[in-house]
């Protein structure tokens, strides 16, 4: 497996440290890509110790810049060792607005845009059987995507946290089901995982309640462990290898409603991304997904 890399987004975080040491203990080359590098360095070690592992790095990887995620693929270009799994598990849900140096939402940069980017530039150095993975949650369900102002906004002319972060879940889960379809005769699968209610550094609401929050409400979620366990299943088990375009939850396939899979707002969204990102593809190794 040395021979083949696995790439983690958000690598250190509590749910990318888990799937990272599990990638890293079926013995892939594993690549964690975080926004702070140094921060991650004492988790690589601790890994590589506890895998056995020595095959594990950090890159740095902004999701926030676009031209930064360009480069990021430039670099794994250049190793000429095929990406055979691919996590798209970094994810933010910021209490303020703020707006990128490429003029988009922050949220909506982070967990849907600077993904889809970096999904499409490595599709070139995939080969079949390659997997992709992304990490959606629940709140997709209540998400609704309003164009062309999501991508500036969230959808919403006031910023909400909560809404703008389903809506970029739901962006998430519904470019899952597009590139599924256009990439399933290259062998590669693309599937969404839903991690649950879990107990992260995400879940701070930063109002007066918190602390009761941790009190009452953390003890009865997922830990860490438990909310990647859906992603790890999706990347490594063999019984879901031929699955493409499905999500899953608790390692078992949902049943989408046909408002998301048969939805024109795939291919509508799909579109007014690819127009977003055009100027930051390789046009000769992607214009057949386009």
């Amino acid at each position: 497996m040395i021979n083949k890399l696995a790439i983690v987004t958000g690598g250190n975080g509590d749910m990318g440290s888990c799937i990272t040491r599990a990638v890293a203990a079926a013995g892939y080359r594993v690549i964690m890509a975080c926004n702070n590098p140094e921060s991650g360095e004492p988790l690589r070690q601790q890994i590589i110790q506890e895998t056995k592992n020595p095959h594990i790095e950090i890159e740095q990887l902004e999701l926030r810049d676009l031209q930064n995620v360009v480069r990021f693929t430039e670099r794994i270009e250049a190793r000429k060792i095929p990406v055979a799994l691919l996590m798209n598990n970094a994810g933010v849900m910021p209490p303020k607005s703020s707006i990128t140096q490429n003029g988009f939402n922050h949220t909506v940069s982070v967990n849907y845009i600077a993904p889809f980017l970096l999904t499409l530039r490595l599709l070139s150095s995939m080969e079949r059987n390659s997997r992709i993975v992304n990490m959606i949650s629940c709140t997709y369900a209540i998400g609704k995507i309003k164009l062309p102002q999501f991508f500036e906004t969230g959808g919403y002319k006031h910023y909400h946290r909560i809404p703008v972060y389903s809506n970029t879940k739901l962006a998430l889960l519904l470019f899952t089901l597009e590139l599924s379809k256009r990439i399933k005769e290259r062998g590669i699968t693309v599937n969404a995982a839903d991690p649950g209610i879990v107990s992260t550094k995400f879940i701070v609401m930063e109002q007066w309640f918190d602390p009761l929050t941790d009190i009452f409400f953390r003890p009865f979620i997922k830990k860490p462990q438990q909310g990647a366990a859906t992603a790890i299943h999706l990347l490594l088990n063999p019984q879901v290898q031929n699955i493409t375009g499905s999500a899953f939850a608790d390692c078992k396939e949902i049943s989408l409603s046909t408002k998301y899979k048969n939805s024109s707002l795939q291919k509508e969204l799909w579109d007014a991304t690819y127009r977003k990102i055009a100027p930051f593809l390789d046009k000769e190794k992607i214009l057949p997904f386009s």
